[in-house]
């Protein structure tokens, strides 16, 4: 048996709190019982193979509390920091701060290597990749990439391509990863044409590949977002392939517009300044000059024209043309661009905080005053609404700050608008609101999708008027959500009312099921009422739900 060392590579602390103790437990058994083997131990890398039920490759990286790493074993997918990952950290800090070439058993491998000869090695790689078919098909498209005419290596890869990107009906979750994997070989053997003379070739594929991860997009549950990795690293392999071919600029710059502008997945998004380099003065004087005659064409965008369905093509447009007059130092058409789309009041606070940013505070201002005017109709946005008060306040207008306040708090009350105003207005901000509120519950009037009464409950709350909280209650009502919230902060203060919310809660509770949040209010009731009260309930409840083993369990 191996013992615990001194040494710590990975503080034996942090692979504790990483993994939980219990965790922690099995991972040095593991250890103890030499079930780790290191493979490569690096300064900051430590990889290893674990024998459990099967064996596992582990990787820890990282030193002293700042560990991370993954493990091929099932629970690692499932839970994260597993015990195969504390086996290994407690292993690799038993080995010592031994140089990176002297530990490790694929570093002794690499030594023995070295020690072949080039026919050796291919020989054995050959046998190797007789028995491994992922091994093989990883060197038959590097070989393919090297080997051939171009229209040979074109139509052996174009198959790779469409064979890897293949979806059927549909790729699953759990697929996702493995159908990723062999979409990323296949751009291995791509993007290695680059540096083999072969970049125009490599432009060609690289456009079929984003065609086809695009299609299958709509089969895959790509919730880790493998397709939308797999589309940048193509575009970057597109990118290279320019680069080494220097094609001509006005060609280059037409496609690059086109694909820019009808792109759903934003692979281009931004073309015009990755692609700056290649493109030069006269490939960015024609994408310019595109993008210019596409946006006279586009009327300006306002609330009573916000039906046109060009969303996606004004924010492109604006992206593109943004470059060019950022580039020339343009702050007027900066603002101008981003005020040619104000069909929300969104957009009126995205141009506001650009005019901020800009340091054109007088600007903003207008935009955002102009924004609030414009959508006064509707439910007002609230993002609009702050911005706009801070920077009254900001200016030293208070008054006209409290103004806007009051204004959306007597469209729209919400909590955050009264904590504004509570904190400018002080107690009569404080009355006006409550006024306003209770004259909205006496005309049984709604707000939004709210009832007037939670939010006054919830402002009593938070201002400590637990009886008049209560008060406001047992006149107007409120959501269950607010009742709850009502009896949980004030259940000290009224007890009673407090006992018969949880009594009745927990009958309802037990009805459907719900043993566990039962069992936390009859705990809550303990500290509520006198121990006999508590006693004579639970027996109850253990009389009348006796059948139910689970609840009972609970009980104890």
């Amino acid at each position: 048996m191996t013992a615990v060392t001194n040494l710590t590579r990975f503080d034996v602390r942090a692979l504790q709190k990483l993994a939980g103790d219990k965790t922690f437990a099995r991972g040095k058994a593991y250890f103890e019982d030499d079930e780790v083997e290191l493979l490569v131990i690096e300064s900051d890398r430590v990889l290893a193979q674990v024998t459990g039920s099967e064996d596992y490759r582990t990787v820890l990286t990282g030193r002293g509390n700042a560990i991370d790493g993954h493990c091929s074993c099932p629970a690692y997918v499932e839970w994260g920091f597993c015990k195969h990952m504390v086996a290994v950290g407690l292993a690799a800090n038993a080995a010592g701060d031994a140089e990176p070439e002297e530990a490790g058993a694929l570093s002794r491998i690499r030594k023995h290597l070295k020690t072949k000869s080039v026919d050796a090695l291919a020989e054995m790689i050959v046998q190797l990749a007789e028995q491994d078919t992922k091994l093989f098909r990883k060197l038959e498209l590097a070989a393919t990439a090297l080997d051939g005419d171009d229209a040979g290596v074109e139509a052996r890869l174009r198959k790779v391509i469409d064979g890897a990107t293949r979806t059927g009906s549909h790729i699953d979750y759990g697929s996702a990863p493995h159908w990723a994997a062999g979409v990323e070989e296949a751009l291995e053997a791509i993007e290695s044409l680059v540096s083999n003379s072969r970049a125009a070739l490599a432009l060609k594929l690289a456009e079929r590949a984003i065609e086809r991860i695009q299609r299958a997009l709509g089969s895959i549950d790509d919730s880790d977002g493998y397709c939308a990795a797999l589309l940048h690293r193509v575009a970057d392999i597109h990118l290279a392939a320019v680069t080494a071919i220097q094609p001509n600029p006005i060609q280059l710059a037409r496609d690059l517009f086109e694909r820019e502008m009808t792109d759903e997945y934003d692979v281009f998004g931004g073309a015009v300044g990755r692609y700056e380099p290649v493109l030069g003065e006269r490939g960015l004087a024609e994408y310019r000059r595109l993008a210019e005659k596409a946006w006279q064409k586009l009327p300006a965008r306002s609330a009573s024209r916000a039906n046109q369905d060009l969303s996606a093509e004004y924010g492109q447009l604006i992206g593109i043309l943004d470059f060019f007059a950022e580039r020339d130092g343009d702050t007027d058409a900066r603002i101008a661009l981003r005020a040619k789309e104000l069909s929300s009041s969104y957009n009126y606070l995205q141009l506001a905080e650009f005019c901020l940013q800009q340091d054109r505070p007088g600007d903003a201002l207008k935009f955002a005053e102009e924004g609030l005017w414009i959508f006064e109709d509707n439910r007002p946005d609230q993002r609009l609404l702050v911005f706009t008060s801070e920077l009254l306040l900001k200016m030293g207008r208070e008054s006209d700050a409290v103004d806007q306040l009051w204004r959306a708090f007597e469209k729209a009350p919400t909590l955050d608008l009264y904590q504004r105003l509570r904190k400018n207005g002080g107690d009569e901000a404080h009355r006006r609101a409550l006024q306003l509120l209770e004259n909205l519950c006496h005309r049984k009037r709604s707000i939004g999708w709210q009832n007037p009464a939670d939010l006054l409950v919830k402002i009593l709350l938070q201002e400590n008027a637990h009886d008049q909280a209560w008060d406001t209650f047992r006149k107007f009502g409120a959501s269950p959500s607010t009742h709850e919230q009502l009896v949980q902060v004030t259940e000290k203060t009224h007890s009673g009312e407090a006992i018969a919310f949880y009594t009745a809660s927990i009958e309802h509770l037990v009805k459907f099921g719900h043993y566990e949040k039962a069992a936390e209010l009859i705990a809550r009731l303990a500290g509520l009422r006198p121990a006999g009260e508590q006693n004579a309930h639970v027996l109850s409840l253990k009389v009348r739900h006796g059948r139910k083993r689970n609840f009972m369990k609970l009980l104890g």
